[in-house]
């Protein structure tokens, strides 16, 4: 790639409570050491971020970079999925499941600099997207007592962070019950009572927990983890073992795979990369190779 290329800078404003703002005027500066020529995109809301973000694909940015948590991301996603300009992660959010599940460095201007070095060097990586009612995701979606969750932690103004889902958990767990899904895995279907229903393309969600241990975002297929009916006791027991991946051997646990997942059940909703996405009935599709992504790990098809 040849010195001065635009690059579409996407900072979250209050991405990790303003850690990502904080970071921004480093990273442009990597950027721009690293031959590229960084263009800062409004970002007052994800409506505005999505819209700058894809008039600059159309208008031939080289890449996309994300500076912020997933939310940042998934921002960023609606533009790049699906064509040939790469995302960059930089990791700078409460939440960084899809830098974590990429292998993108966890320091920001360290990020940067790996982003600039592949876009110099041409070396950028396919992975697989979800794809569920029109919008595209990378990470988990999810159903359920977890989509519960972060519904109420939205509507909360304090407290601020992290502890507004603490305060979310307690309020969804005084009022848990079973919800009747029809999952329909690659056309095979089964109604079943559940607490939640995770779809991973990648492992982790929610910071760091690995709701779908084994998802791999280079295989085509979606992980399924389903949660069947447990009680509020179990469900706190249980929870901590997400952290490990350990949870899927509980009884009330069962794990699938498949390319198309249908999800049926009357008054729920679906959240990715902690996002909203739509209310269920919904399909989620995984699309082998429709993210491009620079500045990760490597071992996943390499393009040049």
């Amino acid at each position: 790639m040849s010195a001065g290329v635009d690059v579409a800078v996407l900072v979250g404003p209050a991405a990790g409570r303003g850690r990502a703002r904080t970071v921004s005027g480093a990273v442009l500066d990597v950027l721009r050491r690293g031959g590229l020529t960084p263009r800062l995109l409004p970002a007052a809301s994800r409506a505005e971020a999505e819209r700058a973000a894809a008039a600059a694909v159309a208008g031939g940015a080289a890449a996309v970079v994300a500076v912020g948590g997933d939310g940042v991301a998934h921002a960023a996603l609606q533009a790049v999925a699906g064509t040939a300009t790469p995302l960059a992660v930089v990791p700078a959010g409460t939440g960084n499941d899809l830098a974590l599940a990429l292998g993108v460095p966890p320091e920001p201007v360290t990020a940067a600099v790996a982003a600039a070095a592949d876009l110099r060097d041409g070396d950028v990586r396919a992975v697989d997207a979800g794809r569920t009612a029109g919008r595209w995701w990378a990470t988990v979606l999810c159903c359920g007592f977890d989509s519960a969750v972060t519904d109420r932690a939205d509507r909360l103004r304090w407290p601020r962070g992290r502890r507004r889902y603490d305060v979310a958990v307690l309020a969804e767990l005084a009022r848990l019950r079973p919800r009747e899904v029809t999952l329909v895995l690659d056309g095979a279907a089964r109604t079943l009572p559940v607490t939640l229903v995770a779809v991973g393309n990648t492992a982790c969600y929610g910071g760091g927990l690995r709701v779908c241990p084994a998802a791999d975002p280079a295989d085509g297929l979606l992980d399924v983890t389903v949660v069947g009916p447990v009680s509020r006791q179990e469900l706190v027991r249980t929870r901590p073992r997400l952290a490990d991946g350990s949870h899927v051997g509980h009884p009330a646990v069962t794990v699938h795979r498949a390319a198309r997942v249908g999800l049926a059940g009357a008054g729920l909703t679906t959240h990715a990369d902690g996002e909203p996405v739509a209310a269920l009935p919904v399909v989620a599709e995984a699309v082998p190779g429709a993210l491009h992504v620079v500045g990760t790990g490597r071992g996943v098809a390499t393009i040049r």
